[in-house]
């Protein structure tokens, strides 16, 4: 019996010499160009076949449903295990999280405090939203992790390979976008919206909830912006779309990067939208990238990792080279924020 997570088998008694059917991925592939057509007859199993598919593992479907309600157990396990953590250290959780509100303020003239409206309002955000939030940070990789187990069961042992990468690269982007959704969009963009009203007599009043739901929906949204490289990756994997396919429309993806980021920008203005933007089009040839090396492994080519890393070496020294001449020559100073280097 084979595994029902093992697609694979259910063409197992198909008729020798019958045609395989075509699947939505391979219309996927020829609408983007991915594929070239339709695939072919299928190619007789191999000792290598044989060999994989006896090291997967058979399970009944009973069985499946005892590994998913296992997994589930875990995954609940897991949040619950981060939550609690997160209420232990809600108090410290708040000051990070108000940080951009205080400087925002700060830099605009304003006292640096939130207004509370109801009474229930800053307990709910303290000590219920924000360790939940939270909490969904810290438990993301052992969610991801979770998910891997359950499904790698049916999956061939070279595709058991893509676990680590898979896990550590989906949850290391979503942090990384996390990250700089607070230490620049966020703060940038409330700066300006709180900057408006600046001289026009008019009193900024923040309150808790609607500041922590801003600030929500812009990390979180960030966060999810930055999977852009993972997407690319499996669709190049699947072979739907190629790296020369991207590549030759680039002009496209980038002129819908900024669209996305014109309407995801907390502020109309040119500089913020390019603060999205400009990060999601380097991420977008990040995935490129990643799946030119896929295409490379397949044709059994390697990349010159040697000349691009001395090539990259070369440059960073130059970089700061200049950086040193500018500090120790000509008076300029390194600060913790943007422009980074003022005279």
């Amino acid at each position: 019996m084979s595994s029902p997570h093992d697609p694979r088998g259910a063409g197992a008694s198909r008729p020798a010499g019958a045609s395989s059917p075509v699947t939505a991925i391979d219309k996927l592939r020829g609408l983007f160009g991915g594929g070239g057509g339709p695939p072919g007859p299928p190619r007789p199993p191999s000792d290598e076949d044989d060999a994989e598919e006896d090291g997967m593992l058979r399970m009944s479907f009973l069985e499946h449903l005892e590994e998913l309600r296992s997994r589930i157990i875990k995954i609940i396990a897991g949040i619950i295990v981060a939550l609690v953590v997160s209420l232990l250290f809600s108090d410290p959780l708040w000051e990070f999280v108000k940080q951009p509100a205080r400087v925002a303020l700060m830099n605009n003239g304003y006292p640096p405090q939130l207004t509370q409206i109801t009474p229930m309002e800053a307990f709910n955000v303290i000590w219920f939203k924000l360790p939940v939030v939270c909490g969904i940070f810290l438990a993301s990789p052992w969610v991801l992790y979770q998910v891997w187990a359950f499904i790698s069961p049916g999956l061939y042992r070279r595709e058991k390979r893509w676990a680590l990468p898979f896990i550590f690269g989906t949850a290391g982007l979503f942090i990384l976008g996390g990250l700089f959704g607070y230490f620049v969009a966020f703060r940038y963009g409330l700066t300006f919206l709180l900057g408006i009203g600046k001289g026009k007599d008019v009193i900024p009043m923040v309150t808790v909830t609607e500041y922590f739901d801003m600030f929500v929906n812009v990390i979180l949204g960030v966060g999810l912006v930055f999977q852009l490289p993972v997407l690319i990756f499996f669709l190049i994997l699947f072979r739907i779309v190629t790296p020369a396919f991207l590549v030759n429309h680039s002009r496209y993806a980038i002129l819908i990067i900024f669209i996305i980021a014109a309407v995801v920008t907390p502020t109309p203005d040119v500089f913020n939208m390019c603060l999205f933007a400009v990060p999601m089009c380097l991420l977008f040839y990040v995935g490129i990238f990643a799946g030119y090396l896929v295409v490379l492994h397949r044709e059994d080519r390697r990349f010159p990792w040697r000349k691009v890393i001395n090539i990259t070496i070369v440059v960073l020294l130059i970089l700061a080279g200049v950086l040193y001449l500018a500090i120790t020559r000509y008076g300029y100073k390194a600060v913790p924020h943007w422009p980074f280097l003022i005279h």
